[in-house]
């Protein structure tokens, strides 16, 4: 549930029960809005910083293009904005959600004159997937529900009428006991999660899908690649189908929301040794020691509060 006091709306603070939105608005009814998910850490100095806003807000307005959306505040502006929402909160550590919507005027499907509102919600938001997800692993299972078509959905865009289908896919999860699910594309090969990027580890090589799949390019997952770059792992962003995850040394997950979540069974068999594996564990510290340590690589990577 979100417990703020403050979100950031149009262009002003304002109280938590003040942001509301007209019955009428097009982006409720036919989901034509974008957002991003932004995490904000309390490092080891004690200092709050968020992670990668100039990128998430780039992709922001990156999706509000393809959407043929545009967003009545500067790239400055919204960045601000989100420092100022999680300061009005008192927050060390937060989740970020910004969200640009088309609101209310006319309601046929080829309307274009409505306005465009913007909003900044900022709330604590922990283990999405369970307190041990990131120390012991969660269980997946391969989805029923295929990823867009690239002609039918745009996947390289966070578009909110989209994520019907992730919010169907991950009910499935619930439904069967598990934690999550890996989607294949048409072609069968493995695509994403619900809302996340996958990695496998196969033979210390790190593998993900590429971005010429109908998948998101994450930001968490670009600084994966960095990260493992840096530590000399091989990499390779190529296809691969379903089985070879069941062969897998270790697998994970990665996104802003999940971070870097290590899947330790897929359709009820263990992969690997059924635990977060070695490659694994050095890619998540790596991760965090920019996020939360005192190292100094990646200064770029984050916005102090």
């Amino acid at each position: 549930m979100i417990q703020a006091e403050r979100i950031w709306m149009d262009g002003k603070l304002v109280p938590y029960a003040e942001a509301t939105v007209h019955v009428g608005a097009f982006g409720l009814h036919y989901g034509l809005g974008v957002f991003e998910g932004i995490r904000c850490y309390r490092r080891a100095d004690g200092q709050a910083a968020i992670f990668r806003l100039k990128e998430h807000i780039d992709r922001l307005f990156d999706s509000a293009r393809v959407c043929e959306m545009e967003i009545p505040h500067s790239r400055t502006d919204l960045m601000d904005a989100c420092v100022q929402t999680v300061r009005a909160n008192r927050l060390s550590e937060a989740y970020i959600r910004p969200l640009a919507f088309t609101g209310a005027g006319a309601l046929g499907i080829g309307a274009r004159q409505n306005p465009i509102h913007v909003v900044v919600l900022a709330f604590a938001w922990d283990a999405v997937l369970g307190a041990e997800a990131a120390n012991k692993g969660i269980r997946a299972h391969v989805s029923s529900f295929v990823r867009g078509h690239p002609n039918a959905t745009l996947n390289k865009a966070k578009i909110a009428g989209q994520y019907v289908s992730s919010v169907l896919v991950k009910r499935d999860s619930q439904r069967l006991g598990l934690e999550e699910a890996i989607l294949l594309d048409a072609a069968g090969n493995v695509a994403e999660g619900s809302a996340q990027n996958l990695f496998m580890v196969k033979d210390g090589v790190l593998w993900t899908p590429p971005t010429d799949l109908p998948i998101l390019p994450g930001i968490t997952r670009a600084s994966v690649l960095t990260l493992a770059g840096e530590l000399g792992l091989p990499l390779r962003e190529r296809a691969f189908p379903r089985d070879s995850l069941y062969l897998a040394d270790e697998v994970f997950f990665t996104g802003t929301a999940t971070e870097l979540t290590p899947v330790r069974q897929i359709d009820g068999r263990p992969i690997g040794e059924g635990q977060p594996g070695p490659i694994t564990r050095r890619i998540q510290q790596a991760f965090f020691e920019v996020a939360r340590g005192t190292g100094g690589s990646h200064p770029d990577w984050l916005t102090a509060v």
